[in-house]
């Protein structure tokens, strides 16, 4: 019964873990894209300051959402994928200017 109990609950919270991990993820990747603009001489450093302090919000607005529960509900979550949107979109024109 015990391992009945505890196999529901991974199952249930598997797809919110998943998804709470594909917003770190994309972070990630977009640090990492300002990271090599700001190496490869594509991003001023003024550029990359203005990328990173953008991230910083994005980051800062998702402790937020999570300081209540230690979730991020569907509306939090489309929140910030439309915020990693656009800062995807102003690293790339800026990377590209």
């Amino acid at each position: 019964m015990i391992m009945t109990g505890a196999l529901l609950v991974v199952t249930l919270t598997q797809p919110f873990l998943a998804r709470a991990g594909e917003i770190e993820e994309r972070q990630k990747r977009q640090q990492g894209r300002i990271a090599e603009g700001i190496e490869s001489g594509t991003l001023t450093p003024k550029e990359g300051a203005k990328l990173e302090r953008e991230e910083a919000k994005i980051q800062r607005e998702k402790r937020r959402f999570k300081r209540n529960d230690g979730r991020l509900g569907p509306k939090e979550r489309a929140k910030l994928n439309k915020d990693l949107n656009k800062a995807s979109k102003d690293i790339y024109k800026e990377k590209h200017d």
